[in-house]
């Protein structure tokens, strides 16, 4: 199988399960982003912490998934309406949050790691690059009674706008680089037209999704073209660091979760407090 019809095969299973849990109701809408999260961190964590098969460096990791996970489910229960008092959300936050949190001060304690606190700033970098990021969706999936799934797919398709537009403009007319230190391939002309292919989408998708203005979605554009971006350089930098080309394979033909989330990341609490101030 050639490397092309992977990266096809791949893109209509991976499209055709996004759009299921996306349009599929609250439920399966957590359940998609909690194994997103939870994938992303596994990642995450596996290219930071220490590249061994111990038992020991598995459970770190294993402290590391929870805890990162720990503000999206934390988030979800509340806005499924599975916890019903806001004092109940509080006390439950920091009665599990902040113990596990002083667990793996714990368990860094016994486990004779040579770099203990830089295993501790991996599992909190987790927790803040790629746990909290994805625990503000719920807060823009969930609308009062309403689920605004098409507020999730807009930003889910102008980030891969953004991508596309910055790839294709890149590859046929990128001469001048970007940040050839972090990403050499990418260029300035690539990233404005990425930008450019961003907010045309933008436009497209106020004719069809009219939960925002037009203004607000090509607001929305602007965003994600931005700190989208961003968000893909940082990632490059995180895998150049660990002298990586993808942060894993379970998308065949197209690397890791991480690899594919990396822009929706850092795009999202800025995507977040705007959506949120203009309510």
């Amino acid at each position: 199988m050639s490397g092309l019809t992977k990266r096809l095969i791949t893109a209509v299973f991976f499209v055709i399960i996004m759009l299921g849990g996306i349009y599929g109701g609250p439920y399966p809408f957590v359940l998609l982003f909690a194994s997103i999260t939870g994938l992303c961190l596994w990642e995450f964590l596996t290219l930071t912490l220490r590249k061994t098969n111990s038992q020991r460096d598995k459970i770190r990791k294993f402290i590391g998934l929870v805890l990162g996970l720990m503000p999206f489910v934390l988030v979800s229960l509340d806005k499924l309406g599975l916890i019903q008092n806001s004092d109940d959300f509080v006390l439950i936050s920091v009665f599990l949050f902040f113990p596990l949190i002083f667990l793996s001060f714990i368990y860094e304690l016994f486990t004779a790691s040579e770099h203990p606190f830089t295993n501790l700033a991996y599992l909190t970098l987790g927790m803040v690059y790629i746990g909290i990021p994805f625990a503000m969706l719920p807060f823009l999936a969930f609308e009062g009674e309403n689920f605004q799934s098409n507020t999730i797919f807009g930003l889910l398709l102008l980030t891969w706008a953004n991508d596309t537009g910055a790839y294709l403009v890149g590859s046929q007319i990128g001469k001048t680089p970007l940040l050839p230190r972090i990403s050499p391939k990418k260029t300035w002309e690539g990233s404005i037209g990425g930008v450019l292919v961003t907010i045309l989408i933008a436009y497209v998708i106020s004719l069809w999704f009219t939960e925002h203005s037009t203004i607000a979605w090509l607001i929305l554009g602007g965003i994600v073209a931005v700190f989208g971006g961003i968000g893909d350089l940082i990632e490059s930098m995180l895998k150049r660091s660990e002298n990586i080309k993808d942060s894993g394979t379970l998308l065949p033909g197209h690397g890791g979760f991480l690899d594919r989330f990396d822009a929706f990341i850092f795009l999202l609490p800025f995507a977040t407090a705007y959506l949120l101030l203009i309510k």
